[in-house]
Order: structure tokens, then sequence, then C-alpha cells
């Protein structure tokens, strides 16, 4: 992947999982309730000074259960754990995960 540009869409791993974790709560914070489903199905990363993570996370059993999720992670030396960026609400598991 070429810095800058988007990585291909890949199945969400433990990893991809951890960070979701780490940003649920301020997800729930900006939507002003709490989730019981919060999985991170799919992902694209992009190589900035660090990394941008777009990730389809499901939220609930519906048809639109799906979110969007912009998550920043510094490179290393920074120690800072992720940040939400963005996210979109209103999403379907078919809904392609696209820069915003």
């Amino acid at each position: 992947m070429a810095p800058g540009g988007l990585s291909e869409t890949k199945p969400a791993t433990p990893e991809i999982q951890h960070i979701v974790d780490q940003v649920k709560a301020e997800f729930e914070r900006r939507e002003n309730r709490t989730f019981d489903i919060f999985q991170a199905l799919l992902y694209r990363d992009q190589l900035v000074a660090g990394t941008n993570y777009f990730i389809k996370v499901q939220i609930s059993d519906s048809y639109t259960g799906y979110a969007h999720l912009r998550v920043f992670e510094a490179l290393p030396q920074k120690k800072q754990g992720p940040s939400l960026e963005s996210y979109q609400t209103g999403k379907t598991r078919d809904d392609p995960l696209d820069y915003f």
C-alpha cells in the first residue's frame, strides 16, 4: 500500500476489534446511547503520520444496524491510544467502506 492510499477491504482481525473496543465509549457518548453489539466486520487502512482505520462495525440486528468508524492511531512513539475521528451511522452490511 502506498503512503496516503487506502488499502483494499479486509476482514476484521482481533487487533481491529481491540481498536474498536477502545473507541466504543467515545462512540456511545457522541450517540448518547449504549450498544450491546459492537462487532468489527471489515476494515481498510491508510498510512499517514500514523494510521487511519476505516472500520465497518455492527451495532444492532437491524438492516441499517451498521456504522462506519474512522479511527486514527498515532505512531507508537507518541504513546497515544486510538481516537475516534469521525463516523457514519445508518449503514447496511452491503454499503462499501469508503473514505469519509
